[in-house]
C-alpha cells in the first residue's frame, strides 16, 4: 500500500490541563501528535474555572500542531477519514445560541463552589441519592446539573439568556462539537454525568430537569458514542466527519477493550478513575459508587454499563508537591524519592484538596499529611503521595466487588502516572492482584478514535477494536505479604478519619 492509500483517524483529547490532538493508523498506532498545556484559573478556594474560548483555542492548536508534523511525514489530511472527541467530564459550559459566545468561565469538574447548593439540594430531596436509580448519580458538587442551577442563581448574563430563550447548556463534548460542526448534540457517556439523563432510555428525565431548574430546551440532544455527528466546518480538518465523542474515562474503557462485562481499567491522570463493566444493565451501587453508561457504540447497538469510582486527586497531588511545595523538579522525579525509603515511614498523606470522592463521598474532607516523626524525610512524603491513589484505588475496588458479587483478578491501568514503575509497584503490593500495563498508554485517545474509525467503516466490530487495541503489556504482582498489606491499610483508614469535619 502506498503512503497515499493509507488511511488515518484523529483523536481530540480535551483534558483538564492540556489538549491533544491524536492521529492514529489503522493499527491503532500514533502517527502524529501535538499537546497545548494550558492553566485553569482559580479565583477563589475551592473554585475551578476556565475560559470557554481558552478551551476552543487549544483544540486548534494542537491540531495544526499534529497536522503540520503529519504533513512533514508525506501524509495528507484528506486520508483523516474521521475524528473522535474524548474530554473531561461534568465541565460545564452555558453559552448563548444566537452569538455561540460563553456566557461566564466554564466550571471546571472539581471545582467546589456548590457545596452549599448541594447541601440545600440534598435537603429538598431527602437524600443525596434520590434521582441514583434514574440518573445512576448522587446528589454532589461533582456533575454537570448543580453547576448549571448555581450559574442560573448566581451569574446575570445567564439568567438574561434564560429569558431571552438563548440559554444552552453543555458539556465540553457539546461545547466543541457545536464550535467545529454546528451540531448541538451530546453523547450518552457524557449525557450519564449531568444528573439529567435516564440512563435506562437515553432521554433528559422531566423529573431531574423539573427539581434542578433546567428546561430540556437548554440542553443538547442525546445521540449515540460512535455516529456521524457533523462535519468539521473550517480549518486544517474542514470537510472531515466528528464520528465518535465518549467522555475520558469510558474512552480509556474501549481504548482498553473493556467490552466484557467483569473486566475493570483504572486511569491515573489528574484524577484517578476506575470503570468496571457490568454489561448490558445497570448495577445500582450500595457501596458509593457511580453508575454510568460505559459506551453505546453506534445508534442501533446495545449499551453497556459500568460501575464507576473517582478519585479528585492523583497526578495533580504530584503537580501540588513540584509546583506548590517544591519537594521536586519535575514528575518523574517522585518515583525516585519513593525508591530511596523501604516503606512509607508511617507517613499518610490524605490528598483531600477539594473533599473524598467514592466511596467516601465527604466533602468537608481536607488534605493532610499525618504520622510525621523526626525520621521522616523527602522520600517517605514522596511514597505517601503516591499511595495515597493507590489506598484509595483499593477502596473503590473493595466496593465493586461487593456491588457486582465479582472477584476482579487484574486491573488493566493508564494514564500519566503509570509511566512510573515504583507507582505501578505499590498499586500491586496494595492491590493484591495483578496490574497490567498496556504499552501504549494513549488509551484514552485512541478509545475515541476508535469509536470514530468504528462509525465510518474503518473498523466493522468491536473483535476488530479489541484487536487494534491489544498490544505488549507489563504486569506486576504483589512483592509484600498479605499482612503487611492488612497493616498498611489499617494506617491508611485512621489517615481518612483525621482528614474529616475539616469543611
Amino acid at each position: 500500500m502506498s503512503k497515499a492509500d493509507e488511511v488515518f483517524i484523529g483523536s481530540i483529547d480535551q483534558g483538564t490541563s492540556s489538549t491533544r490532538f491524536l492521529i492514529f493508523n489503522v493499527k491503532g498506532q500514533i502517527v502524529a501528535s501535538h499537546q497545548c498545556e494550558y492553566q485553569n484559573h482559580y479565583p477563589k478556594a475551592g473554585w475551578v474555572e476556565k475560559d470557554p474560548v481558552e478551551i476552543l483555542d487549544s483544540v486548534e492548536t494542537a491540531v495544526v500542531g499534529a497536522c503540520r508534523r503529519f504533513n512533514s511525514l508525506g501524509y495528507d489530511a484528506k486520508q483523516i477519514k474521521s475524528v473522535g472527541i474524548t474530554n473531561q467530564r461534568e465541565t460545564t459550559v452555558a453559552f448563548d445560541i444566537e452569538t455561540g459566545q460563553p456566557l461566564t468561565n466554564a466550571i471546571i469538574w472539581n471545582d467546589v463552589r456548590t457545596k452549599d447548593l448541594v447541601h440545600k439540594l440534598i435537603a429538598e430531596a431527602g437524600s443525596a441519592s434520590r434521582f441514583a436509580t434514574i440518573n445512576g448519580l448522587p446528589i454532589t458538587t461533582y456533575f454537570s446539573a448543580v453547576k448549571m442551577r448555581w450559574m442560573l442563581e448566581n451569574v446575570p448574563e445567564v439568567q438574561a439568556a434564560r429569558e431571552r430563550g438563548t440559554l444552552r447548556f453543555g458539556t465540553i463534548d457539546t461545547w466543541l462539537l457545536y464550535k467545529l460542526t454546528g451540531s448541538y448534540v451530546t453523547d450518552v457517556t457524557n449525557a450519564s454525568r449531568t444528573m439529567l439523563m435516564d440512563i435506562k432510555n437515553f432521554r433528559w428525565s422531566n423529573e431531574c430537569l423539573e427539581f434542578f431548574g433546567i428546561k430540556e430546551s437548554e440542553l443538547p440532544e442525546i445521540r449515540s458514542s460512535a455516529e456521524v455527528y457533523g462535519s468539521i466546518n473550517e480549518g486544517r480538518l474542514a470537510g472531515i466527519p466528528i464520528a465518535g465523542c465518549l467522555g475520558d474515562q469510558q474512552a480509556a474503557m474501549v481504548g482498553q477493550s473493556c467490552f466484557e462485562a467483569g473486566e475493570a481499567k483504572n486511569t491515573y491522570g489528574t484524577g484517578c478513575f476506575m470503570l468496571f463493566n457490568t454489561g448490558s444493565e445497570p448495577i445500582f451501587s450500595k457501596n458509593g459508587l457511580l453508575t454510568t453508561v460505559g459506551y453505546k457504540l453506534g445508534p442501533n447497538a446495545e449499551p453497556k454499563y459500568a460501575l464507576e469510582g473517582s478519585i479528585a486527586v492523583a497526578g495533580s497531588a504530584i503537580q501540588w508537591l513540584r509546583d506548590k511545595i517544591g519537594l521536586i523538579f519535575s514528575a518523574s522525579e517522585i518515583g525516585f524519592l519513593s525508591d530511596s525509603v523501604e516503606d512509607n515511614g508511617g507517613v499518610y498523606f490524605v490528598t483531600a484538596f477539594s473533599g473524598l470522592f467514592a466511596p467516601y463521598w465527604r466533602d468537608d474532607a481536607r488534605g493532610c499529611i499525618v504520622g510525621l516523626t523526626q525520621y521522616a524525610t523527602r522520600g517517605h512524603i514522596a511514597r505517601a503521595t503516591l499511595e495515597s491513589v493507590c489506598y484509595q484505588t483499593r477502596a473503590i475496588l473493595d466496593a465493586m466487588r461487593k456491588d457486582s458479587g465479582t472477584e476482579l483478578r487484574r486491573l488493566r491501568v493508564d494514564g500519566g502516572m503509570t509511566n512510573s514503575e515504583q507507582a505501578m509497584q505499590i498499586q500491586a503490593d496494595i492491590l493484591g492482584i495483578e496490574v497490567v500495563r498496556p504499552e501504549m498508554r494513549e488509551t484514552t485517545a485512541l478509545g475515541a478514535a476508535l469509536a470514530a474509525g468504528l462509525a465510518v467503516g474503518v473498523w466493522e466490530s468491536e473483535a476488530e477494536l479489541r484487536q487494534v487495541a491489544q498490544s505488549n503489556v507489563s504486569a506486576f504482582w504483589s512483592r509484600i505479604s498479605e499482612e503487611k498489606r492488612n497493616n498498611m491499610l489499617e494506617g491508611w483508614e485512621k489517615a481518612v478519619k483525621r482528614s474529616l469535619d475539616w469543611a
